[in-house]
């Protein structure tokens, strides 16, 4: 690991570590966790085993700080597990995790035979994943080693704001969510840890102690077929609500340094093989109508001297929600492309999507429009074809266009058969160093296919 065997340790100590190095594909649920590692603290975790709901509780047994600590299975899938997390400096600014695991599976013989080649592949690609990410994680700290900030995420609870808000405490950070109720409680230094941001004008003064806000909240697109009734409800759920916010930091005696406001790449419309870069012109479809005044209703900040940033997002990758979560089981029974195929898609790791938010918020110099998107855009055909490819299934089956027109509508022309070819010019300018730069590598990681986990690394 690129850091002190403190700072690894640290890591591993904050609340949230282990639903963030939880492997997306595994669908566990963190169920209890009294958010410790000290000899006897719990966690519950719930999964599934075959299609068979499990519960599966430990219990910390050890704990030496920053050297290692370890937990047992209380009851769960295994007759016995033991895990040892063990850290060893090897340089000032270098240290090693290596996770010792002793299991039994049950069922005595009967379970060896059946079951220990596919226990060892689910732990191995388990721990693949695990280490990979605790690398990137750690590196950020080198990469930007600045002072903890207090900041504010709104859409905490979706698939990018929960992943961004565990990320950010990982890394020191102080997290405050912002809602619409006024419920929040203050911590022990008097800091919310949560503001009302459509609320009073004394809630809106709490947001004096916060440096960066980063709003994410909006309607699904993808929830419903857009009526009219639900394009507004699309409209203003991004674009009045963005306006209100911004408005209200606007006139705070102490502002915000950043403001990071969620945007998309249907900015850009139906474009064909056009190369589009954040200096590209707004499309003519609803979802880019609703972008470019999204966007706009930024400038009541921007005009009070706040630093704003619109993240163009391209289609997020989790099998945890989005796009990637409904392309699963028709790729698993052999379905292949959308319409002609020929669309470009413009993709982005979820993980990628949290580091390049991380790398705005700590690049002065990145401002206006940036384009959440990996460096190589993919056509829907190639798509299907890697995505098959990576779950062992032939993409053979089309969607063709009239039947997607059908089942969704215009949602299905602006989503799904739209071409984006959206290219990360200002990410990659600024110095942003993507996690998952090629999407075979991307799915492989997100759906456990990617291998063993790391060999230790040389001092």
């Amino acid at each position: 690991m690129p850091v002190s065997i403190d700072e690894a340790f640290a890591y591993h100590e904050r609340p949230g570590c282990l639903n963030r190095l939880t492997p997306p594909w595994e669908h566990v649920q963190l169920e209890y966790s009294d958010q410790s590692l000290a000899p006897g603290s719990r966690v519950i975790l719930k999964t599934k085993i075959a299609g068979i709901p499990v519960r599966w509780r430990a219990r910390h047994v050890w704990c030496n700080p920053p050297h290692g600590f370890a937990d047992v299975q209380d009851t769960g899938p295994f007759s016995r597990w033991c895990h040892q997390h063990r850290f060893e400096s090897l340089a000032p600014n270098r240290s090693q995790l290596t996770d010792a695991i002793e299991y039994k599976l049950p069922a005595g013989m009967a379970g060896k035979l059946l079951g220990s080649g596919k226990a060892r592949r689910t732990i191995e690609a388990m721990f693949a994943y695990r280490h990979r990410v605790t690398q990137d994680d750690l590196q950020m700290l080198v990469d930007y080693p600045m002072s903890p900030k207090t900041i504010a995420v709104s859409g905490a609870s979706g698939l990018v704001g929960g992943g961004l808000c565990t990320l950010l405490s990982l890394l020191g950070h102080k997290v405050v969510t912002i809602t619409r109720d006024e419920h929040g409680t203050v911590d022990e230094h008097g800091m919310p840890d949560a503001i009302a941001a459509w609320g009073s004008p004394s809630e809106m003064e709490k947001f004096e102690s916060v440096d960066v806000v980063v709003h994410l909240a909006g309607k699904s697109i993808a929830g419903k077929r857009w009526t009219p009734e639900v394009k507004q409800q699309i409209r203003d759920s991004r674009v009045e609500k963005t306006r209100a916010l911004c408005e209200g930091l606007a006139q705070l005696k102490q502002k915000p340094a950043v403001v990071i406001c969620a945007s998309a790449t249907g900015f850009y419309g139906d474009r064909g093989e056009e190369i589009l870069t954040e200096n590209s012109s707004c499309g003519d479809d609803f979802l880019s109508d609703v972008a470019g005044q999204w966007e706009d209703a930024c400038q009541p900040a921007r005009e009070a001297g706040i630093r704003v940033v619109n993240t163009r997002f391209g289609m997020v990758l989790s099998p945890q929600g989005g796009a990637l979560q409904q392309m699963l089981l028709p790729a698993k029974l052999m379905g292949g492309k959308l319409g002609s195929g020929n669309q470009w898609w413009s993709w982005i790791a979820l993980d990628d999507v949290l580091g390049a938010i991380v790398h705005c918020i700590h690049q002065d110099e990145i401002s206006g429009p940036v384009n959440f998107v990996a460096p190589e855009p993919i056509r829907n055909h190639e798509f299907a074809k890697t995505l098959g490819d990576v779950l062992n299934r032939p993409a053979i089956f089309p969607a063709p266009k009239f039947a997607l027109r059908l089942a969704l509508g215009e949602m299905a022309e602006v989503l799904l058969l739209a071409s984006s070819r959206a290219v990360p010019e200002r990410l990659q300018q600024s110095g942003y160093a993507f996690r998952y730069p090629d999407l075979k590598d991307c799915l492989r990681s997100l759906l456990g296919k990617e291998g063993k986990p790391s060999e230790p690394v040389a001092s």
